[in-house]
């Protein structure tokens, strides 16, 4: 089946948006094609979790043709080509992610529905990939979506993790880390490439020498080789016009190198260096808390750019003689700092095998790669051990250090006799134990650096790399993040999604910008009803969800209160707790009659070495028991921590949102994305002047959204003064006071007794780093504010729509072009009709 008859004979027409008839026979007979040749099944008597292969299958098989299509255009056009390496895409589940792009999910239910089968239950089959953590994966996967959808040649290279990172369970209210098995169903879609493996040297030592010319040489000896062995996963963009790919590497070890240990009978060290090889690609982000934890994380970051590399290398010479012409055809793009050895490992590639001069191989190094930085928190940052380097990428650490002798002279030649700056911009960190400053080099080393928020960029430039922003002003850019409406409204929202078709047409699925049109409808009552009337359905959902899997029953007439997001102290769910803490008091300790029932949403997972994330993760759960089970709360307060975050999760989470909460201290969080899905999805942001949040506001109106709490430069001051004191806050704030001392009796831990006084002596006694006492009589009273306004449901209403009517900004589309007009020089290959029908749709009229 070509993609053309494909898209013609499988295109969504049965979906209430379009009304357009739809022949299913090709799809069914796909589908029971592969029932009979994959399952080696008869079609009779077949349960949901059979018929996930098959169904997979026939969408693989309609990727596959639009993977070619693609692929030739690309030739034809000869197009430059964007290669985007992040150790994370979260991509969530691949088959309702492309039946949804493709248009063919009504289709697919209806002939399911022959089967006596539900297309939900099928879908539910399939775990969400584990390929990533937050919301770094997230922005990845996003990335890759909107570069299919505008037709653009854009590749994700990252790692095939085995377990990604961990199922998240919880016992006795404490997190637990379990295998997330997430290939036990098999991987249908995925594409294997073996004849692109990659050779990949670690370890060895390095051996000067002499050519012929007498120039000297490097040679690296003894080095083990690990293989990387590459598997496509296809991504669509909306309609399937285009099909680009992801490319993950998983890690095997060296095939001669094993049998040379098995012939030599050594058959135990054989199986425990094949063991130690493929644990490179194992698990997502290992803990560095132990040396050997240290080296197998800069060995996976090392093995993804290893790989990435010689494969866009290998590509590339097929078409071209010589290496002048790379920047011009392929732009590299480094997502945070894990990837920044491709600094030194394109040097390596271009300088030792294939004899380009060191000043012109620097050249092209600088003009292929960008650098996208995501935090500025300094232990997310990353600095190597020069000793680990050495021993396990001598020739890198070599390259390092004539990276940083030809940097320095080009700062000493710019701001003469300033030691102190030089010192500062060292790309080697001096000490008792030298360390390679990873965002430095990543610097050095791109033409472009980005933030992700316009606040972020501004902090970029102004406290964490100001000497490099004066040295080189015109590489720093924003590009403030975004998110897939395909995924965050269109998949996750299908409620959202036909009401905005019906006032809109279909072509806001394309360009968000169009959702502005239904602002003046905030006014119109039957739309305020209508509107609402699909939250209160989300809310349901949700509900379902959560009686499921925590057996805790919430009520959709409440206010659904939520923060999902990776715990961390910085992202400060402890303030939140504070918060629902001074609630709880109030009620039972001062008869206090809120005017509405809330739910408090809680959703996340802690670093496994996070002591202190996985303590917040008790506490949550320990007020969480404590506030359900008191009979005088009745129920005007739930608390509810829902396990195992994920984006299949997050996709019943956004949509049923009534308040977000964005309340990270300010000047810590680069950008966020969540704050961006809940608000396209009609949630109220509750959050400090921090991020995307102050670009949120800009849009969106200072009246729809709840500020409170310090601002950067309040921070800022209060580091640098040392004059913060929370002490005396303590002291003199009654809120504080009252909640504190709760934490420290035993009021939330009547069984293991003292269990929450670290968090006092945090708080008072260890400067309180990330400012809640500062904050949280401030937050209670947006947080009061907010609830005054969900009193009025038509006032609501009204902010809610508004809210998703000026988030059009938001869309990971803009963004995108953004990158590709500024940075990367890329161009969509989609026709003028192309891409006119993805983008001009009218509305549906009654």
């Amino acid at each position: 089946m070509s993609a053309d008859i494909a898209a013609q004979d499988l295109r969504m027409s049965a979906d209430p948006l379009t009304g357009t008839p739809f022949n299913p026979e090709p799809l069914r007979q796909s589908i029971l094609r592969h029932i009979h040749y994959s399952l080696a099944r008869p079609e009779g008597n077949l349960v949901p979790r059979e018929l996930f292969k098959p169904v997979s299958l026939t969408i693989r098989d309609f990727l596959i043709d639009g993977l070619l299509q693609t692929e030739q255009r690309y030739r034809d056009q000869k197009v430059k080509r964007l290669c985007y390496l992040s150790m994370e895409f979260l991509m969530g589940r691949w088959l309702s992610d492309n039946l949804c792009n493709l248009g063919l999910m009504e289709p697919c239910r209806n002939v399911l529905a022959e089967f006596g089968i539900k297309l939900e239950d099928v879908l539910e089959v399939e775990p969400d990939a584990g390929l990533g953590n937050g919301g770094l994966g997230r922005l990845a996967a996003c990335f890759l979506e909107s570069l299919a959808t505008m037709g653009m040649p854009g590749f994700g290279y990252g790692i095939d993790y085995e377990y990604g990172m961990f199922r998240q369970e919880i016992a006795g209210g404490f997190q637990r880390e379990k295998p997330d098995l997430w290939k036990a169903e098999g991987t249908p879609f995925y594409i294997e490439r073996p004849q692109d493996v990659c050779a990949v040297p670690l370890y060895g030592r390095i051996q000067s020498s002499r050519d012929s010319h007498g120039n000297r040489r490097q040679s690296w000896l003894d080095y083990k080789i690990v293989v990387g062995v590459p598997n496509d996963m296809p991504v669509a963009g909306y309609q399937g016009t285009t099909v680009n790919f992801l490319r993950l590497f998983s890690a095997r070890a060296s095939e001669d190198f094993d049998i040379e240990i098995f012939n030599r009978g050594d058959y135990i060290r054989a199986v425990e260096q094949k063991i130690a090889s493929e644990n490179i690609s194992r698990v997502l982000y290992p803990s560095d808390s132990v040396l050997s934890g240290k080296e197998l994380r800069l060995t996976q970051e090392y093995f993804l750019v290893a790989c990435s590399l010689r494969d866009i290398l290998r590509q590339y010479a097929t078409h071209h003689v010589g290496f002048d012409e790379l920047p011009g055809q392929v732009a590299v793009q480094m997502n945070d700092t894990h990837p920044s050895l491709c600094v030194a490992e394109l040097m390596r590639l271009l300088v030792d095998e294939h004899a380009v001069d060191w000043d012109k191989a620097w050249e092209i190094t600088v003009a292929t790669l960008g650098y996208t930085n995501h935090t500025l928190l300094p232990e997310a940052l990353e600095r190597w051990p020069v000793s680990l380097l050495e021993r396990l990428l001598p020739r890198h650490m070599e390259i390092i250090f004539g990276i940083n002798h030809q940097f320095l002279r080009t700062v000493g030649r710019s701001f003469p006799g300033d030691m102190d700056r030089q010192r500062r911009m060292s790309i080697i960190e001096e000490g008792p134990e030298k360390q390679v400053r990873m965002a430095h080099l990543a610097i050095a080393g791109s033409h472009a650096v980005n933030g992700v928020s316009r606040l972020h960029t501004e902090l970029i430039k102004s406290t964490l790399a100001p000497d490099f922003a004066q040295l080189w002003p015109d590489r720093f850019s924003n590009k403030t993040n975004g998110v897939a409406p395909r995924r965050w409204i269109l998949k996750a929202n299908p409620g959202l999604a036909a009401l905005l078709t019906r006032s809109v047409g279909e072509g806001w699925i394309t360009n968000l910008e169009r959702v502005h049109d239904i602002e003046k409808a905030a006014a119109d009552a039957a739309f305020r009803q209508e509107f609402m009337e699909i939250k209160r359905r989300n809310k349901e959902r949700l509900a379902r969800e959560v009686s499921d899997t925590t057996a805790v029953a919430i009520d959709p007439r409440s206010m659904f209160d939520v923060q999902v997001k990776r715990i961390h102290e910085y992202k400060r769910q402890l303030l939140n707790v504070m918060r629902i803490i001074y609630e709880y008091l109030s009620i039972v300790e001062d008869a206090a009659d809120p005017q509405i029932f809330r739910t408090y949403v809680f959703a996340g997972k802690a670093a496994p070495g996070y002591w202190a994330a996985k303590q917040i993760i008790k506490l949550i759960n320990n007020v969480a028991h404590v506030v359900n089970a008191d009979p005088r709360v009745k129920d005007r307060i739930k608390v509810v921590f829902v396990p195992n975050y994920r984006v299949s999760l997050a996709e019943i989470i956004m949509p049923a949102a009534d308040l977000s909460e964005q309340i990270s201290t300010a000047g810590m969080e680069a950008s966020g994305t969540g704050n961006m899905k809940l608000s396209m999805n009609g949630a109220l942001t509750l959050g400090t002047l921090d991020g995307a949040n102050i670009e949120i506001m800009e849009h969106v109106g200072k009246e729809n959204i709840y500020t409170f709490g310090l601002e950067r430069e309040d921070v800022s001051w209060y580091q640098e003064s040392h004059s913060y004191n929370p002490r005396e806050i303590y002291t003199s704030d009654v809120i504080v006071r009252r909640v504190v001392d709760s934490l420290g009796s035993n009021l939330f831990c009547p069984d293991e007794p003292g269990l929450f006084r670290w968090i006092v002596d945090e708080l008072l006694d260890r400067g309180d780093p990330y400012f809640h006492l500062a904050d949280l009589s401030s937050y209670v009273d947006a947080s009061h504010r907010a609830e005054k306004d969900y009193q009025n449901p038509d006032v609501w209403a009204a902010k809610a729509i508004l809210n998703v009517a000026r988030t059009g900004y938001f869309s990971s589309d803009r963004t995108i072009a953004e990158y590709a007009r500024e940075i990367w020089n890329l161009k969509s290959t989609l026709t003028e009709p192309e891409q006119t029908s993805l983008a001009a749709k009218e509305p549906v009229r009654a």
